[in-house]
Formats: structure tokens, C-alpha cells, sequence
């Protein structure tokens, strides 16, 4: 694999740095899981949609600027290097809209794609049910057939960015008789709709990440089904790969992130603790193994399908190892509010969140190594 970077792309990482450095905010956000956090990094997306670098592999018509996958990746790095803020639009832009890209119609992306793009409308992820978590097959909200479309009943919870989101997307059971992986349809849907009711879910530190989803006879149209009727769960696939693989998070995040633990080191570390040394050491090692995994998957033209789950079993459980290298390094210090601790406590919710890590090492074990299936 040639890892030598082009002049061209050498010359859009500058383009890249140089439009951060004049653009990223002196002074952080507000966290973006609270009212006025969310209306401040609406405003970053949209000012990202108007330099067209929201969505850089995008083709220009939707908003993007037709770049590579390596360059994708040249700006990840440069973004999360700069310290730019969250991407309030990451379940648009990261897990809905490769799912249109590969299974929408012309109409879908050209309606949905360039709002989201441009930071306009901001998207929730309705997966999740009470009874229906990495089991997700075992969802029991439904979708009736209707004139000229659906109606939506049932509940959605831990629902990503949609307290203060504009529209969601998800699956229903639509064929309440056929087997657990078939009869399902997914579909979009607006968050503001009648019959929709969205029940912020309390968190000890008062911020609302999530929502609870009650539909009641919500009407959606035909022409906001994803895929055919009936065929959600393939089409959910698609989804779950980019939610467990590059797109959701990328290397940039992490080798960001253990250089900035590496100057944490430098700065607070005593240097006769070979251990804390070696933990940092190998966070950095760790964040670069990816970094490298990353440009051997793009360099690929099919799609990784179940191999995303290694993925998302090894930079879900770098990011708590790194975090929590950076406490030990901050001792006491540590128990205090900074951006450390605050990442460390959302790093723990990786191993959970994009199916639990125990789901995913039976992928591997089941699906990549054809190891048989355990007794149950």
C-alpha cells in the first residue's frame, strides 16, 4: 500500500488547516446535549455546509466537494487535530445518509441530502425500543399499511440527538407475522409530526443526550421508505456497518486524542513510572494501528460488512484506555470538570452503543472466524 500523500492532497490538507484555523471558535461550545449547545453547534454545521466541508466525500450537488475517501480521512485528521467542535449532524451525515447513498432513490437524495449538508435539518436515530436494544430484531414498534403510506406506532428510546433534532429515522415491523429479520420497513419521519411525542431522558448531569420516541398513528409517506417494504433489516445493515466502522468514528478523533495525551505525559507524568509511561505509549501506538487499518479499508472497493464489528470493538475500547490513561496522568486534578473527564465518562458508553461489544466479538467469532455457535 503506497501511504505517500500526493501534492494535491498534501495541498488540501492545507486548504483544510488553514480554513480551521481562521474559522474553529477561540473558546469551546457549549456541550452540544443541551438546548443551547445544540442551536450553537447547529450554526457551526451550518457554517462548515457553506465551505462545502461538512460532508467533503459528498458529491457537489448534495453539498460536498466529490473528494476521496483518503481525503475524507485528511480532513478528519486535520478537524479533530484543530479542536473543532462535535458534529451535531453525525447521525445524518455519518449513518443515514451512506444508507441513501446506497439504497435511496434520486428523490431521497436529492431532498435529503443537501438540507443535511448544509446543517438545516438535523437528524435522530430511532432504533433503540425498551425490549429491543443490540437484540434489535426483537423491535415491536409497527408500521401499517395506509393510503399513500404508513402509519407508525410504538416506542423508541435512547434516542441519539433527539430532544432538539428535526426529523428521525428508523425501523418498524411492518409484517407483524414473518420471522424476526424479515417484515420490516425503515423509514424517516419528522420529530415534530402529529402524534409524535418527544420525552427528553433526565441524566444526573441535567443534559437531555436523549430522548424517548412515543408515535401514536404517526403518518409517513411512501416516498420517506428507505429500501423496499418489507426489507428494512438488510437495509439497517448497511446502517449498523458505518455506525461500527470508519464513518462514525474516525482514526483523525484518536490520533488527536494520544497526541494530546502524549503532551499530558510531558507535562505531568514522573518519569520513573515505566507503567503510566508504557500505557501512554501504547494508547499512541494504538490510535496509529488504526489510523493505518483506516487507509487499508478505504483502499478497498467493497463493502467490510461484518469485519466492522473489530472495528468497533478496538477503537471503543482505545478511547476508554486512553481516557482513563489521561486521568491516572492527572491524578486528582482529574476529578475536576475538564474536557478529560467529560470525554472519559462518553467513552464509556462505546462499548454499548452500536451494538455491545459482546455482540460484536460474536460476529467475529461466528461470522469472520467461523467459530460454531455457542450452546444457549
Amino acid at each position: 500500500m503506497d501511504l505517500e500523500f500526493g501534492a494535491a492532497d498534501e495541498e488540501f490538507r492545507a486548504d483544510v488547516r488553514a480554513w480551521l484555523r481562521g474559522h474553529v471558535p477561540a473558546e469551546p461550545l457549549p456541550s452540544l446535549e443541551t438546548a443551547a449547545g445544540f442551536a450553537a453547534h447547529r450554526e457551526w454545521e451550518r457554517t462548515l455546509g457553506a465551505a462545502r466541508l461538512g460532508v467533503v466525500s459528498w458529491p457537489a450537488e448534495y453539498g460536498g466537494r466529490g473528494a476521496s475517501a483518503l481525503r475524507w480521512l485528511i480532513f478528519e485528521e486535520e478537524y479533530y487535530a484543530a479542536g473543532a467542535p462535535g458534529r451535531v449532524s453525525a447521525n445524518g451525515i455519518n449513518l443515514l445518509a451512506p444508507t441513501l447513498l446506497k439504497h435511496g432513490t434520486a428523490d431521497q437524495l436529492a431532498r435529503v441530502l443537501p438540507p443535511m449538508a448544509a446543517g438545516e435539518v438535523i437528524w435522530a436515530q430511532a432504533w433503540s425500543e425498551p425490549g429491543a436494544g443490540s437484540d434489535l430484531a426483537g423491535l415491536r414498534a409497527t408500521a401499517t399499511r395506509t393510503g399513500g403510506g404508513w402509519l407508525l406506532d410504538g416506542q423508541k428510546t435512547w434516542s441519539s440527538r433527539a430532544a432538539f433534532a428535526d426529523r428521525g429515522f428508523g425501523l418498524f415491523r411492518s409484517e407483524p407475522e414473518a420471522e424476526r429479520h424479515r417484515g420490516l420497513t425503515y423509514l424517516m419521519f419528522p420529530l415534530d409530526a402529529d402524534g409524535v411525542t418527544v420525552r427528553p431522558i433526565g441524566r444526573l448531569d441535567g443534559k437531555p443526550a436523549f430522548a424517548e420516541l412515543f408515535l401514536d398513528g404517526v403518518f409517513v409517506p411512501d416516498e420517506d421508505v428507505i429500501g423496499d417494504p418489507g426489507d428494512g433489516w438488510r437495509v439497517a445493515m448497511a446502517t449498523a456497518g458505518n455506525e461500527r466502522g470508519l464513518t462514525l468514528r474516525s482514526p483523525g478523533r484518536f490520533t488527536a486524542a494520544a497526541e494530546r495525551l502524549v503532551a499530558l505525559w510531558k507535562e505531568r507524568a514522573d518519569p520513573s513510572d515505566t507503567a503510566l509511561r508504557d500505557r501512554v505509549a501504547d494508547a499512541w501506538i494504538r490510535s496509529r494501528a488504526y489510523r493505518l487499518k483506516g487507509f487499508e479499508t478505504i483502499s478497498r472497493d467493497d463493502d467490510i460488512g461484518s469485519e466492522s464489528s473489530l472495528n468497533k470493538v478496538f477503537w471503543s475500547e482505545l478511547d476508554v484506555a486512553l481516557h482513563e490513561t489521561a486521568l491516572d496522568l492527572l491524578g486528582p486534578d482529574g476529578e475536576l470538570e475538564s474536557d478529560w473527564l467529560e470525554n472519559y465518562v462518553f467513552s464509556l458508553a462505546g462499548p454499548i452503543y452500536a451494538g455491545t461489544n459482546e455482540i460484536q466479538r460474536n460476529v467475529i467469532a461466528e461470522r469472520l472466524l467461523s467459530l460454531p455457535r455457542g450452546s444457549r
